[in-house]
């Protein structure tokens, strides 16, 4: 017998954990009932309630219910709210994760929108009582209220949905562009999800006129009603401001190919959900809720049945679960306590590090360097970024004079003699770190850890000088520090399982995802980033265009071109890089001998007033244009596939080199130091999808149901 896809979509959900819709009858102050619904899965708060197909059926059911009482004249208001600190945290993954076609998917998005809408249609107003977190479908039932009003205490609100390779389907692209505009909206559905996946809080949303009200959290409940009551009595008129007017629907089209160009700009074109959103959100002006909502419908079912969601559940799964404890970590080892933390240098580096430990860690931090002038310039520098977060509302006045209170600075390195972790931030070269720390090794306790923040040299060979190198650990920063989530912490033949312990337990404590890494050079992330620079470099040496060698990577996902990348690292350091790559696989990283004719130039590309790269500096392409008549430039299909067969290479060999031990640890470490998206899922899916990891050595990374079919 066939089966249908609304059979297949209730067989999915045979394991759902329903969140139950309870409904308690609430006398109105002015007279009359509200009929309030509580949204609660039965788990405690660690547990969001999500929105599985069954669980949206009952709550259709329930509305049903409501609308005849509300009919029948028996109430008068509809409310609808959350267990504690959640209202409803959107849709259930694991479902959606599963569905095995574009028409269950489709069955889901249908299901979605046919029981939400009737929020507005009871007879009665309905409103939405925000008391926590409400992402994706939790935050579209709110849309779908007659009114909204939000708890001060909300936190996690927000439409994710971009940021997992699909669009706000259940309303969302629809509504709230209605609601609060284009500009605004985009916001929330593209803006705010690819800046890491940025939410909202309560007053937040209020502001940006989602919310009606914000309702104080030590009363919300009763002070929801009350406020609920005075809309249904007429006594509270809600004014929204933020209303689309006239203006804001003629520029409507022009905000939308505006927010287009700098997502392009941004990402890139390769990732489908940012403009997908895009589409809606332009025909969201106008037409009716049913065809808004079947093109919603359509643009769901395709993106749920795509590769790129399939790619951006690995991604979910990995920075969830896997991120929650680093492979590799020692069993039963305890971690040893950190009282006070050195740091050898004073400059910007060293003056992020030394904020973030004594932000996260509240312990005592000392900096030191060469001279007195140089020492206050850090501290100084420590000062002033705790006053901007001050000014930003990131820190309280308490938490900012505790801050400074913790940070020191000292010319001596006696003043690490009672420190228990000291870590180096001084120059990138072998000498200078050995010297820091053979000298720094007699001043300190015998137990106290050192680490190095090197991103390129050897920890076991800075560790050499050392009387004890067992208590040396790699522990490599992504800049900007504060900002960066990954954290590779390289462990040597001579680190002990204590010294690791620790280093993995600080790295929780500054709220980092830590990878554990074998001394390598590059470790994970600048390693596999040092093979497509020098893929760039190669094609531009060899004749190619840059425009054409960008073209070629741009499939990759990565979140910039190689050449805007060596801009921002740096030419310098880029070349650095590239230089010792080649001198340990001389046969697969090009040398950075062009590269470092650019940095004396100065730059690859050239700019306008506000920044934004305009193209590739003349002067900088002829300083690596090929001397040999015979050069044969190449076009991007080919640059394509050199990057995918060099990337399958690499990744191939740093798991048979044992650099972490498992392919999950690398894509990892791209999503969170490199800022590869979502919807790629991680570099090694990408190539098993490209064919490259056939090509180059005739297997696969992953199982082909985990990336989904080849794209090319």
């Amino acid at each position: 017998m066939t089966t249908t896809p609304i059979d297949q979509l209730t067989e999915l959900s045979a394991d759902e954990v329903v969140t139950h819709s309870y409904v308690k009858h609430v006398p109105l102050p002015s007279g009359g009932t509200l009929a309030l619904v509580t949204l609660d899965n039965g788990k405690d708060y660690k547990r969001p309630s999500t929105l599985g197909p069954r669980t949206m059926r009952e709550l259709s059911d329930v509305l049903d219910t409501l609308r005849e009482a509300a009919t029948a004249g028996s109430i008068q208001a509809v409310a609808i709210t959350g267990k504690e600190y959640c209202f409803a945290a959107g849709a259930d993954l694991s479902q959606a994760a599963a569905l095995p076609s574009r028409e269950v998917a489709h069955e889901l998005g249908v299901l979605g929108h046919a029981t939400l809408r009737k929020l507005s249609d009871l007879g009665v107003p309905s409103f939405a009582f925000v008391n926590g977190i409400a992402l994706g479908g939790g935050l579209e039932i709110a849309l779908h209220c007659t009114y909204r009003v939000f708890s001060s205490a909300a936190q996690g609100i927000g439409l994710p949905e971009v940021f997992l390779g699909i669009i706000p389907g259940w309303g969302g692209a629809t509504l709230l562009p209605r609601l609060i505009g284009p500009e605004k909206a985009l916001r929330v559905i593209v803006e705010n999800p690819l800046k890491n996946n940025r939410l909202m809080d309560g007053t937040a949303a209020v502001e940006l006129g989602i919310g009606d009200a914000l309702i104080p959290s030590v009363t919300f409940l009763p002070s929801a009603v009350a406020w609920a009551d005075g809309v249904v009595s007429g006594r509270t008129k809600v004014v929204r401001k933020n209303e689309p007017g006239m203006l804001e629907k003629a520029a409507w089209g022009t905000v939308v190919k505006v927010a287009r160009g700098q997502v392009a700009g941004k990402i890139g074109t390769v990732p489908k959900s940012p403009f997908r959103a895009l589409d809606l959100v332009a025909a969201a002006r106008g037409g009716s809720l049913d065809e808004r909502f079947a093109d919603e419908d359509d643009a769901l079912a395709d993106l749920l049945s795509g590769d790129q969601f399939a790619a951006s559940m690995y991604a979910f799964d990995l920075v969830q679960k896997r991120a929650k404890r680093p492979v590799g970590a020692p069993e039963g080892v305890e971690p040893r306590k950190i009282t006070k933390v050195g740091v050898l240098g004073a400059g910007l580096m060293a003056s992020q590090f030394a904020l973030l430990f004594a932000r996260r860690l509240s312990v005592p931090v000392v900096i030191t360097d060469v001279s007195q002038e140089r020492v206050d310039a850090g501290v100084a520098r420590i000062h002033e970024s705790v006053d901007e977060m001050l000014g930003k509302g990131r820190v309280s006045p308490d938490e900012a004079n505790r801050i400074k209170a913790l940070v020191s600075g000292s010319v001596s390195y006696d003043a690490f003699a009672d420190a228990d972790w000291v870590i180096e931030a001084v120059f990138e070269e072998m000498s200078v770190k050995q010297d820091v720390f053979r000298k720094i090794e007699q001043v300190i306790a015998p137990d106290a850890i050192l680490a190095t923040n090197t991103s390129s040299l050897s920890v076991s060979e800075m560790g050499s000088v050392l009387s004890d190198p067992s208590r040396l650990v790699g522990f490599h920063f992504f800049n900007p520090v504060a900002v960066m989530p990954l954290l590779e912490v390289v462990r040597t033949a001579d680190t002990s399982d204590e010294v690791l312990a620790t280093a993995l337990s600080v790295a929780k404590t500054l709220k980092k995802t830590a990878i554990i890494t074998a001394d390598q050079p590059g470790f994970v992330v600048n390693r596999v980033l040092a093979r497509v620079l020098g893929e760039a470099m190669r094609g531009v040496e060899e004749g190619t265009p840059f425009e054409t060698v960008a073209d070629g990577a741009a499939p990759l996902g990565l979140p910039m071109s190689p050449f805007e990348l060596l801009e921002l690292v740096g030419l310098p350091v880029g070349a650095h890089v590239l230089d010792s790559h080649h001198a340990a696989w001389p046969e697969r990283f090009y040398p950075g001998d062009g590269l470092k004719r650019i940095a004396e130039h100065g730059k690859i590309l050239t700019r306008d007033k506000k920044g934004n790269a305009t193209g590739y500096d003349p002067a900088a392409v002829k300083l690596v244009a090929p001397a040999r008549r015979d050069a044969t430039p190449v076009d991007a299909a080919t640059m394509q596939q050199r990057f995918e067969d060099a990337l399958a290479d690499e990744v191939h060999r740093m798991l048979e080199d044992g650099v972490v031990q498992h392919v999950e640890e690398i894509d990892l470490g791209l999503i969170l130091g490199a800022g590869y998206p979502f919807q790629a899922g991680g570099i090694s899916p990408y190539l098993d999808r490209s064919g490259a990891s056939e090509r180059v050595f005739g297997g696969r990374f992953h199982d082909p149901a985990i990336v989904g079919p080849a794209t090319r």
